[in-house]
């Protein structure tokens, strides 16, 4: 089955249109159809109550929900049910992160976690992150590539049982909490070319980011 990519309000630039597959199945969220235009695809459905962007008129062969201003759900959470319910296994979530809204940064988080949680593998994406998640009980490489540092934070408030190999900084079946952050900025060690993580108890945010520009 194709990836789903869900695109919400922040603005992306034209090169996060390399992450993009040809036959992605592409939702915007609000403004995030304006997204769409700089990365050169049309949205397969466009969702949101539009309070960030005028509505925009359908065109043949997307789909248009307008939801209500009231909610409970974010306009990228009723997009990731969507996705979730329309039996996407794996999601991309691009436009979701920064902006001048910090609470929805926060909120998309949360998004990811909770389609990770429905065992959708959830990626969300810009142009210097790359942002997954590790449930309790799994293992997971991160081979060493356009990143240079790895970090790792407990969605939960306390993961237990985390364990960290390849790194600078490793740890063995270590407990994170949420009022300490011991798992920032890791880097690879030297002659390591793989960082490998695990945790037993309470699921990670795992934030990989490229070096800083010199």
């Amino acid at each position: 089955m194709p990836r789903c990519v869900i695109l919400s309000a922040c603005p992306v630039s034209g090169q996060m249109a390399a992450a993009l597959r040809p036959d992605d199945h592409l939702i915007a969220c609000d403004a995030g159809y304006r997204s769409c235009q700089v990365l050169g695809r049309r949205p397969d459905a466009v969702v949101g109550d539009f309070d960030s962007a005028p509505r925009p008129q359908a065109l043949p062969g997307e789909e248009l929900v307008v939801l209500p201003h009231v909610k409970d759900d974010t306009d990228t959470e009723y997009a990731a049910k969507l996705a979730s319910r329309e039996g996407y296994r794996e999601v991309l979530m691009l436009g979701c992160l920064g902006g001048s809204r910090l609470e929805h940064t926060l909120a998309n988080l949360c998004t990811g976690l909770g389609l990770e949680q429905r065992g959708v593998r959830t990626t969300l994406l810009d142009e210097h992150s790359r942002l997954t998640y590790l449930l309790p009980g799994q293992s997971r490489a991160y081979p060493k590539g356009e990143y240079f540092y790895l970090s790792v934070f407990p969605m939960e408030g306390r993961a237990a049982g985390v364990n960290i190999r390849g790194a600078f900084y490793e740890l063995t079946d270590a407990t994170l909490t949420a009022g300490y952050p011991l798992g920032v900025s890791n880097e690879y060690a030297p002659g390591s070319d793989c960082i490998t993580l695990s945790v037993r108890e309470g699921a990670l945010l795992v934030v990989e980011t490229k070096p800083d520009a010199p």
